[in-house]
């Protein structure tokens, strides 16, 4: 579809409102998503079954945790283009792009959980991503701000631990389609975050408390470390949105507070998921 899009082939009404914003949470939930294979069966966060490294099938469901995240990351990018209106021709080609490559990530995923017996669909996932998009469904710079740069962030904050995780259980296949994810989830978070810059940009607002105040208002889940801060920064995070992660990352009381073991909230792109 990008490449249709870059050639003219596919041309997009930029000014075609999809649904009225208010309802368009409410409509969708009731009406179900369409598309929406019957599994996996979903369930709340805390309701998944741990998966252990050092077995077949804890690997395999933790290949499964990360193919489901990019299936509903396909969703969400076509989401990103049908739903908003009224925005440069740039965007619309930007998130056609990440939809692509949200394809193949999947793919790739889908082909090496065949080659261990099972299938998506095999193992239950958790609906956080969807959930935050439906949240978001009536504010562009409010999906820019908590899908991309805070749920999608999360994935590259987590992806070095579990790739190494699965090299070091012997799965290097895994960890090479990690090394791609992570290369590719770079640029994706990189196309939000121009987004949610350009859009603070064209409403005379000031990004860093913008994205505490949505936060706040959309319930997004609360960050936590550690954080891949280089990785960040080649995503296009301003210096001082890092500045206040590594702070946070040294703060002797947020170390404390950490000690605690944490369970990931609802919707966090979050490999381990």
């Amino acid at each position: 579809m990008a490449a249709a899009f870059a050639a003219g082939r596919l041309t997009l009404d930029s000014e075609r409102v999809l649904v009225p914003a208010p309802s368009c949470a409410a409509s969708e939930h009731e009406a179900g998503i369409p598309g929406r294979p019957s599994r996996p069966l979903l369930v709340p966060p805390d309701q998944l079954p741990a998966r252990a490294m050092n077995t077949a099938g804890g690997r395999a469901a933790q290949i499964h945790a990360m193919a489901h995240i990019e299936f509903n990351a396909i969703n969400l990018a076509l989401d990103a283009v049908v739903r908003f209106s009224q925005l440069p021709p740039a965007y619309y080609a930007d998130w056609l792009r990440v939809a692509d490559e949200e394809a193949l990530h999947f793919d790739l995923l889908a082909q090496h959980l065949s080659s261990l017996g099972f299938a998506y669909g095999d193992f239950p996932a958790h609906n956080g991503l969807w959930e935050m998009a439906e949240r978001t469904c009536d504010d562009v710079l409010a999906r820019m701000a908590l899908v991309p740069r805070t749920l999608e962030a999360r994935g590259l904050d987590a992806s070095p631990q579990v790739r190494a995780k699965l090299w070091q259980a012997g799965d290097h296949r895994a960890a090479e389609i990690l090394d791609v994810i992570l290369r590719d989830e770079i640029g994706h978070v990189a196309v939000g975050n121009r987004w949610f810059y350009f859009l603070c940009d064209a409403r005379q607002l000031d990004p860093l408390s913008t994205q505490i105040d949505l936060a706040q208002r959309y319930r997004a889940p609360r960050l936590h470390g550690p954080y891949n801060l280089q990785a960040r920064a080649l995503a296009g995070f301003h210096t001082a949105e890092l500045a206040l992660l590594a702070a946070e990352r040294s703060a002797p009381s947020v170390r404390k507070q950490r000690a605690r073991p944490h369970r990931p909230a609802a919707g966090e792109k979050n490999p381990t998921d």
